[in-house]
């Protein structure tokens, strides 16, 4: 893998998603619910322009829309998750969901089925990805992959 960019906080997680996706017109995140979905609201914000969908854990037809209300970023209606490119949330590898790569990557599939040059993005922390391997499974095009240092203080 070759890192193309760098960043740091919310804004380099953002910043670098709206580059990857700028040219695709609809975007499927795929992720465990509750733990993922706040990410996929928080990462679609900066595509809000865009047509959004959220697979809770591989349930494709469970797929709601994701959109811009005046609460924010919140799913709604059930879509059709069909998409030029599928975001996997890095929930779906952590071993206790219990989510198998292979089972993922046939989703995929199933969500790119017919587009030429759809893309396979993983958002993940900690190298979750990496660490179950997933991307000896899926060919990802791109994973986007954060480190989280965490300070309590008591002030």
């Amino acid at each position: 893998m070759q890192v193309i960019n760098t960043g740091q906080g919310v804004g380099g997680i953002l910043n670098g998603f709206r580059a990857l996706v700028e040219d695709s017109e609809k975007i499927t995140f795929v992720g465990t619910p509750g733990f993922c979905t706040p990410f996929a609201e928080l990462i679609g914000f900066v595509v809000r322009n865009k047509q959004l969908a959220f697979i809770p854990n591989l349930d494709f037809e469970g797929a709601k829309t994701l959109s811009m209300t005046k609460q924010g970023m919140q799913l709604g209606d059930s879509t059709d998750p069909s998409a030029d490119v599928v975001v996997l949330l890095g929930g779906l590898a952590m071993p206790k969901i219990g989510v198998e790569a292979e089972k993922a990557n046939e989703l995929v599939g199933k969500i790119l089925e017919g587009k030429e040059n759809g893309k396979v993005i993983g958002v993940c922390f900690q190298s979750m990805f990496m660490q179950q391997k997933w991307e000896e499974v899926i060919a990802f095009d791109y994973i986007i992959n954060a480190d989280l240092d965490i300070k309590v203080m008591e002030v």
